[in-house]
């Protein structure tokens, strides 16, 4: 008995030590908490204090005392996703959340706020988007009253908006910053958009030059109907094709293309189109089938085909009308997958020709395009057109059906159209990922090799796990690789 007294005379100094104690713990642990500064999470010594910050989903480390047991972090009033398990009681590493500044309330706007199970704490700290930029705008012949937007990046936080000299008070910003929508005022004679947000101003002046990036039918015979695709094909003054003025055209809506009847043509030539803004004109010809052939299937001309695979020659068909000249047709059933090779029922072979003048060898291969008239009368879905050249280490794939990732859709044309393949579309072989899907071209040479001279094969192929949802009949025509752009 007496030992056992003693014992418990010996431990009565470290219960009452404990119950000294217990206070100042409870103390230090409950204290809310205080942020002394936010720093960039990277290694020393790029852990630099931040005192402004663009949102694009950073990691940072905020600072101070009692952070730990955060129930809620927010970010210009937006909260922020975390794990408790990052943080101490001197520092919490968090990532920056998306926000979209449209939406948010203003009155948060830079700061940090921090809650903890004993308390909340608000610190100022510049969480903003970057200046903003102008690239665009949606169509700078929108008539008074119509809806118009800028389109640029940051477009948020707007304090101050102008159009053409007329201050605009009432706009909405896209949740992304992308655009900014408005309803176009009176036109002036000044020229230049202003807007001003909280991280600076941008300029943009009003312009609207034209742009040409596609023909419908660069080879059409006259009496066709033919389009001119590009911007600003509006309030033209003058449209020359191949040297011949066209004076009867018709403009869309949104100045994205401007259609006509092709006259009798004389000679190759150019396209171009004037319009108060400036000139716009291609660095190719149009009613030119001589300029780059690889196969015009013409006796007199560069015939090109070798007389082999699934093709035909045709002259004249009535699944094909408006085109005079000779051609090949190609006609398929379903593909079941996998199916389609570069021989057989399924290509298109052609002979050496000279794809580009080994003057030009070293141009940048986006200088330069493949080019072909086709004919498809009947909708079209499923099926790869792999274009290689005699090499066969590049290919580039045709799928006009493909509407998106996961759609398709029947493709078709209304008679003849040209097909442009900017060379940077040939893509190298992929272990992994397949034909045409690796590395895109870099050298000229590498897809035509050190002459510029070689073979050319078209051919189809069912790359999916399951047949085509249809097969392929359609014609081919002029054949050609031609300079765009310098």
């Amino acid at each position: 008995m007496n030992n056992i007294s003693i014992s418990r005379l010996l431990m009565l100094p470290l219960i009452l030590l404990t119950v000294v104690f217990l206070p100042a713990c409870k103390k230090d642990t409950g204290a809310p908490p205080s942020i002394t500064g936010v720093r960039n999470y990277v290694a020393s010594p790029n852990d630099t204090l931040l005192t402004s910050l663009a949102p694009n989903g950073q990691w940072v480390v905020i600072t101070g005392v009692h952070l730990q047991n955060a129930v809620q972090i927010e970010f210009d009033g937006v909260p922020a996703a975390f794990n408790n398990a990052l943080f101490s009681s001197t520092s919490a590493v968090v990532q920056i959340p998306a926000i979209e500044f449209p939406t948010i309330d203003t009155n948060k706007l830079y700061t940090v706020k921090y809650t903890t199970t004993a308390g909340t704490t608000t610190f100022p700290f510049k969480l903003g988007p970057a200046a903003p930029t102008i690239t665009a705008i949606s169509n700078v012949f929108a008539n008074p009253g119509d809806s118009c937007f800028i389109l640029g990046t940051n477009l948020v936080l707007v304090q101050h908006f102008s159009y053409g000299g007329t201050n605009i008070t009432s706009f909405r910003s896209s949740p992304d910053g992308t655009s900014l929508g408005f309803v176009m005022p009176a036109q002036t004679a000044n020229q230049q958009v202003v807007i001003a947000t909280k991280t600076g101003t941008a300029t943009f002046q009003i312009v609207a030059t034209p742009t040409i990036t596609a023909v419908s039918n660069e080879n059409a015979n006259p009496g066709d109907s033919v389009y001119v695709f590009g911007t600003y094909l509006k309030n033209i003054q003058t449209l020359t094709f191949a040297g011949a003025n066209i004076s009867s055209f018709a403009s869309s809506a949104d100045g994205s293309s401007v259609g006509f009847v092709l006259p009798t043509l004389t000679q190759p030539g150019p396209v171009s189109v004037t319009t108060p803004f400036g000139t716009a004109t291609t660095f190719y010809n149009v009613n030119d089938i001589a300029t780059g052939a690889i196969a015009n299937f013409e006796w007199s001309g560069q015939f090109g085909w070798s007389w082999w695979g699934g093709a035909s020659l045709k002259n004249g068909s009535p699944d094909f009308p408006g085109n005079s000249s000779q051609y090949l047709t190609l006609k398929t059933s379903i593909l079941s997958s996998g199916e389609g090779n570069t021989w057989s029922n399924y290509a298109l072979l052609m002979g050496s020709a000279q794809w580009v003048p080994t003057a030009h060898l070293g141009d940048p291969p986006g200088n330069w395009a493949f080019k072909f008239e086709v004919s498809i009368p009947n909708g079209w879905n499923g099926g790869t057109f792999d274009i290689q050249s005699g090499l066969g280490t590049y290919i580039a794939r045709w799928e006009p059906w493909q509407v998106s990732a996961t759609t398709t859709a029947p493709y078709s044309t209304k008679g003849w159209m040209t097909v442009t393949i900017p060379l940077t579309s040939f893509r190298a072989k992929d272990a992994t990922l397949g034909d045409g899907e690796g590395a895109p071209l870099s050298a000229i040479t590498d897809l035509t090799g050190s002459t510029g001279a070689n073979s050319c094969t078209m051919y189809i192929h069912n790359y999916n796990a399951s047949s085509t949802a249809t097969g392929f009949y359609g014609a081919f025509d002029n054949i050609r690789v031609v300079q765009i752009k310098q």
